[in-house]
C-alpha cells in the first residue's frame, strides 16, 4: 500500500538524521521508498529549507513538483490571514484525489515550526509501524495518510512519472 507520511522532529537536524534510519529500513526490506524530502527550519531562519531526497527522482519524475508544491504552498507563501488559506487552497486544488486532505495540510503547517524539521516520504509496500521503531529516541511525531488504491494511482500518475 502506498502512503504519504510525515514525521516531525523536535530539532532542526532530526529529520536529516532520520534519513539514514529510513534508508536502513529500505535495505532491510521493511519499506520501499518512492521518494522523500527533508524540511529543516533552523532557529532564527525566516522560513524552512527543503532538500529533495533522491536527486535522480527529481530529474526523472514529477516528485520534485510534489515537494515544491507542498513546501512552497505551506511555508514559503505569506502565512498571514487569507494568504495562508489561499496557499492551502492552491495545494488542495492540485492534490485533489491523491489522499492529501485539508486537515492534514493544516496539521503539517501548524506542526512544522522554527526549530523543528520534518521528513516527508512517499512509500510503497511498507510497514510504517516497523519503520517508526527505527526513529525511537529521535523525538519524532508521526503524521501519516494511508492512501486508497485510486488515490495511490492518481498520486503515482500525477507526481511519480508513471
Amino acid at each position: 500500500m502506498t502512503a504519504f507520511t510525515v514525521w516531525k522532529f523536535e530539532t532542526p537536524d532530526g529529520a536529516e538524521q532520520a534519513v539514514d534510519a529510513l534508508e536502513g529500513a529500505e535495505r532491510d526490506h521493511l519499506i520501499k521508498i518512492m521518494d522523500h524530502a527533508v524540511i529543516t527550519w533552523p532557529v532564527g531562519a525566516s522560513k524552512p529549507r527543503m532538500k529533495h531526497g533522491r536527486d535522480e527522482a527529481w530529474h526523472d519524475t514529477g516528485w520534485g513538483a510534489l515537494w515544491g508544491l507542498l513546501i512552497g504552498g505551506l511555508f514559503l507563501l505569506p502565512v498571514v490571514g487569507a494568504a495562508a488559506g489561499a496557499g492551502v487552497g492552491a495545494i488542495l486544488h492540485t492534490t485533489k484525489g491523491v489522499g492529501i486532505d485539508k486537515d492534514q495540510l493544516e496539521t503539517i503547517q501548524a506542526e512544522i515550526t522554527e526549530g523543528t524539521s520534518a521528513l516527508m516520504v512517499v512509500t510503497d509496500e511498507g510497514n510504517l509501524d516497523r519503520v517508526g521503531e527505527r526513529f525511537h529516541g529521535m523525538h519524532s511525531k508521526l503524521i501519516d495518510s494511508n492512501l486508497t488504491g485510486p488515490e495511490r494511482q492518481l498520486l503515482l500518475e500525477t507526481f511519480g512519472g508513471r
